[in-house]
């Protein structure tokens, strides 16, 4: 309990009688380089920041009060402190605090813990609500790296894809750190500050503040180091900036130039897993961004440089994403499955053109030979390529005027039917409309061919034999 108690009195310090102390910015902004990570923070409480208890989840609120109750420091943390800054509505609130999990699980009874290395706390509420609770951490010490040095590629070129998970610290306590150290191990700036409900306050160790002022971007320390400790950052940086409208700071968008290519040493279920992130919301922008910055092709292969190289073909994909966007807006929502089905639309379209009764093959042949970094489960690879079969029948039939019936009983019709609706009406179905609706309303009369081809003769069952054709089973 000594970490909780330290950073007890390091809150008690900061505050002052009246509870009205704002800690102005500073300008020019103080330097935040690690090896000056001695400096005070910025200190901003009311009404020096926007934030509002009233706008913080009351369950977040509940555990960091309870928390603090019980001798802990416990601060809201991320892109909820951001967002709140920015005056955005939070995805998550996630919780940051000195206690360890297992002290948390003990404190409350609605908790599983998670994870290997980095063990987290969920929360969980009624209505399937999570609260993510972790512990502060630090970067691992210089004689902990967590993974080898990666070889600079000449030109710019891929390397070959090597293992980039991080090493177990031998002392599993080793990674827990303070506030402070928190902080700085965090990618950007801006998402690395604190709100302390306690004192109303938010605590900014690293410039985000500043930077948030000035609409930028910036990585924590060298952002060459960075990106080599871990390239997945560089797709964090330009994601960030890409949804909020920031700029990218000088020096960290000069080493993104020179970094990009590592992003395909990383292991492709983490590449999957930012890719979903993308996927969550504002999908345009940040695939503007991993464009115009060449992280596509490292990404997805013979997919992604195709969007690279042919403007009109991602000026397609652009434009079916914000038919989603706005979609998304009113409530309507893709899977998964749909919303890779829908990425990969345009650069597949042009596979049909070569005909074929059966285009399943043609296109898991098309991902097979993409050399994509990202590892796609097999499931959802296979489900989205049925689905992009189907799409293709209900949009020749809407252009043709032929609809083969077969067509109206596929497993995947409700999905193919929403993604029909969004590639050409550019909007979502009604809840009461079917592709039929689409279908007659754009060829009045017209009706569902019946299936061609006769009808499969039922094979009789052969006398005396029983159930089994009257052979004898061998060994009977």
């Amino acid at each position: 309990m000594d970490d909780a108690h330290d950073g007890r009195s390091e809150r008690q310090d900061r505050a002052t009688p009246g509870g009205g102390m704002a800690i102005e910015i500073p300008d020019p902004i103080p330097s935040y380089d690690s090896a000056e990570q001695a400096n005070p923070p910025v200190v901003l409480t009311r009404p020096g920041h926007p934030i509002r208890r009233a706008d913080i989840d009351p369950d977040a609120l509940r555990i960091m009060s309870r928390l603090q109750r019980m001798g802990f420091v416990a601060y809201l943390c991320g892109g909820a402190v951001r967002d709140l800054m920015l005056g955005r509505k939070p995805k998550d609130f996630d919780v940051a605090t000195d206690a360890r999990p297992g002290q948390i699980r003990k404190r409350f009874a609605n908790v599983y813990v998670i994870g290997r290395r980095f063990r987290l706390a969920h929360v969980h509420f009624p209505g399937g609500k999570i609260i993510e609770v972790a512990t502060f951490r630090r970067e691992p010490e210089r004689g902990d790296d967590p993974a080898p040095a990666l070889p600079a590629a000449a030109g710019g070129e891929t390397p070959p894809a090597a293992a980039f998970e991080p090493r177990e610290l031998p002392d599993p306590h080793a990674i827990y750190g303070t506030p402070r150290e928190d902080a700085f191990r965090r990618d950007i700036t801006i998402n690395a500050l604190f709100y302390d409900p306690e004192i109303d306050a938010v605590i900014d160790y690293v410039g985000g503040l500043e930077d948030m002022r000035r609409r930028r971007v910036r990585t924590i320390g060298d952002p060459g180091t960075r990106f080599d400790e871990d390239p997945v950052r560089v797709w964090r940086v330009l994601r960030h900036a890409a949804r909020l409208g920031f700029d990218i700071d000088p020096e960290t968008g000069r080493a993104i130039a020179s970094h990009r290519h590592l992003i395909a040493t990383a292991p492709g279920s983490r590449l999957y897993e930012e890719f979903n992130k993308d996927l969550a919301y504002e999908t345009r922008v940040v695939f503007q961004a991993l464009r115009a910055n060449g992280l596509l092709r490292h990404i997805l292969g013979r997919a992604g440089l195709a969007y690279e190289a042919d403007p009109a073909l991602f000026d397609r994909l652009a434009s079916l994403l914000d038919v989603e966007e706005r979609a998304r807006r009113e409530g309507f929502l893709l899977a998964i499955e749909e919303m890779y089905a829908l990425v990969f639309w345009p650069w597949l379209e042009p596979e049909f053109e070569s005909g074929g009764e059966d285009m399943v093959p043609v296109l898991t042949a098309a991902f097979q030979n993409a050399a994509m970094r990202m590892t796609i489960p097999k499931t959802l690879k296979s489900n989205a390529v049925q689905i992009l079969v189907l799409v293709e029948g209900l949009i020749r039939a809407l252009r043709t005027g032929r609809l083969r019936a077969a067509l109206l009983h596929r497993a995947h019709l409700p999905q193919a039917t929403r993604l029909a609706f969004l590639i050409e009406t550019g909007r979502p179905p009604a809840d009461h409309e079917t592709f039929e609706t689409l279908f007659r309303a754009a060829h009045p009369g017209a009706q569902p061919e019946p299936r061609q081809g006769r009808r499969r003769r039922r094979r009789r069952r052969k006398k005396g034999g029983g159930g089994n054709g009257g052979t004898t089973p061998q060994g009977a």
